[in-house]
């Protein structure tokens, strides 16, 4: 029943993914973690590795509309990367499973990892539920690229070190810094979370990540379906309100983990 549970929510978090641009690794993660028991290091990676197919699978959709901006993305994206690519190539696998002891707490590499990915989710929520205006603007004149790139390095840190996407970063950076619509910053968030998902899990084949390609294939594929299946439903879908659900259930959510987490002491943290 968990495991049928856990499929129907990998299917959501494909209509997640097309529907807001982001969100698939807020979800992804926790659903692997508590739901399928996969080892939160290695959830990470599955997540990168889902996301960016699915993400690729929504930008070649958008692409068709003309309303991803390629310079603001591949700007965005090349410091995001390689942020991301250093971190899960050379950092992660050097950190030690046993951050530190005392008395009977044990504080773990993949606890600390549920933990910032929970504090994570909680600034997703706040950006989900903030009422964001809009510019007037179809498209912006002039882009502050020095920020931008900036921005680019923090996302890649984020993805780095949690394996999520960031779209809940990269949108409103998109909105409140380079005045970009909310639906284009959506758009062209896809592209960039594309090419950082792809590239971060490429940088985690290593001796240590023992990767279940038929369970993650197949959790891709029901994901994949997600994607396709809420395009008929798109359009009438009001992006604000789901922005708002995905908010409420995404705080709910890192309260969850917090409390599994902490719960853990006594034992192992």
């Amino acid at each position: 029943m968990i495991l049928i549970i856990g499929y129907i929510l990998s299917f959501l978090t494909g209509a997640v993914i097309n529907l807001l641009g982001g969100g698939g690794s807020i979800m992804t993660v926790p659903i692997l973690v508590y739901l399928f028991k996969v080892d939160p290091y290695l959830a990470t990676s599955y997540s990168m590795f889902l996301v960016g197919i699915s993400s690729w699978l929504a930008t070649i959709d958008n692409a068709k509309k003309k309303m991803i901006i390629y310079k603001l993305a591949i700007v965005f994206a090349i410091p995001d990367l390689i942020v991301t690519y250093v971190i899960r190539k050379f950092l992660l696998p050097i950190l030690p499973n046993i951050f530190f002891t005392y008395e009977n707490i044990t504080v773990t590499k993949q606890s600390v990892i549920m933990l910032i990915f929970a504090g994570l989710m909680i600034v997703a929520s706040v950006n989900s539920l903030r009422s964001k205006k809009a510019p007037s603007t179809v498209r912006p004149i002039k882009f502050n690229y020095p920020l931008i790139i900036v921005q680019g390095m923090l996302v890649g840190l984020v993805t780095g070190l949690v394996g999520a996407g960031g779209g809940f970063l990269i949108i409103p950076a998109f909105v409140i810094s380079s005045r970009v619509p909310m639906n284009i910053a959506i758009y062209t968030s896809s592209l960039v979370i594309a090419i950082s998902t792809t590239i971060g899990f490429l940088g985690d084949f290593n001796p240590e990540l023992n990767i279940d390609w038929r369970f993650l294939l197949v959790y891709t594929f029901i994901t994949i379906a997600g994607v396709f299946a809420i395009n008929p439903f798109k359009k009438k879908i009001g992006n604000q309100a789901l922005r708002k659900t995905f908010g409420y259930m995404i705080f709910v959510l890192s309260l969850v983990i917090f409390y599994i987490e902490f719960s853990k002491l006594g034992g192992h943290l």
